[in-house]
């Protein structure tokens, strides 16, 4: 836990000992009266927190007493989104903890043609648990800042979400390719590396980055064609199939690189 985070509601309110927050500030940190923490308040700034007092024990229900000082604006989430193909249960957990660590701003979970639709009954998906999931990865870089998380029952529900903030045309929405850069993980078809596509001072300056990356066994032809027609470009990372959470993780990390984010 490289940071304590609380709600707005809970900043500088006593903390139960026996929170897991409480138990990592006593237990794990050693701290004591007079001694401070790193603090921050969830979507808020971050800084330190000063231990006022100590009351009761943990069997008790004891009490922390701290006043905290925000310092910074808790490392504010870059513009990547990205789509991912419901993965295994157990990769899912991985995944939103790593890319919520990379700072991603938005994450869609979206059913796939070839994904494994009992994946999307997951307890593991519902909001708490997935959310928890986000919120490890938080703490783990020491930021205050969530990522979002969307889910979609059909990619094509997904893109709507993602993209459809562009242009008018014929009466339907299309994506604003002079804003967006639209990526599609893609080892079957690919027109260029990640790399090349990222290539360009001009990437910068768009106002989001989308990175797509299919369910374990990928994308189907028809679903490729679906995201070039929406603006994407098919690009891949190598001949290696990789893990989605793999993939998603060296993806998001190889577009933060690109932008010198890392």
């Amino acid at each position: 836990m490289n940071i304590c985070l609380f709600k707005p509601e809970e900043i500088n309110q006593p903390l139960d000992l026996r929170d897991e927050r409480g138990q990592h500030i006593i237990k794990i940190l050693h701290k004591k009266e007079g001694e401070s923490f790193t603090a921050g308040i969830i979507g808020g700034q971050a800084g330190s927190a000063l231990i006022t007092k100590i009351e009761g024990s943990f069997k008790e229900g004891g009490k922390l007493y701290f006043n905290f000082k925000p310092e910074s604006d808790g490392k504010p989430l870059t513009k990547l989104k990205m789509i991912i193909g419901f993965p295994r249960p157990i990769q899912l957990k991985r995944l939103l903890r790593d890319i919520a660590g990379l700072g991603v701003c938005e994450v869609h979970l979206t059913g796939t043609e070839l994904g494994e639709k009992s994946y999307m009954q997951s307890t593991l998906v519902e909001k708490g648990n997935a959310y928890k999931m986000l919120l490890d990865g938080t703490v783990q870089a020491g930021s205050t800042h969530v990522p979002q998380l969307f889910l979609h029952k059909t990619l094509g529900e997904c893109l709507e979400a993602v993209t459809g903030d562009g242009r008018l045309e014929g009466g339907r929405l299309l994506p604003d390719q002079d804003s967006n850069l639209l990526l599609a993980l893609d080892n079957r078809r690919p027109t260029c590396s990640l790399t090349k596509a990222m290539e360009g001072s001009k990437v910068i300056m768009k106002k989001n980055l989308v990175a797509a990356i299919g369910s374990e066994r990928g994308w189907t032809d028809k679903e490729r064609d679906f995201l070039v027609e929406k603006g994407f470009t098919l690009c891949s990372m190598g001949e290696r199939i990789l893990r989605t959470e793999t993939a998603a993780t060296v993806a998001g990390s190889i577009i933060l690189s690109q932008l010198g984010l890392i």
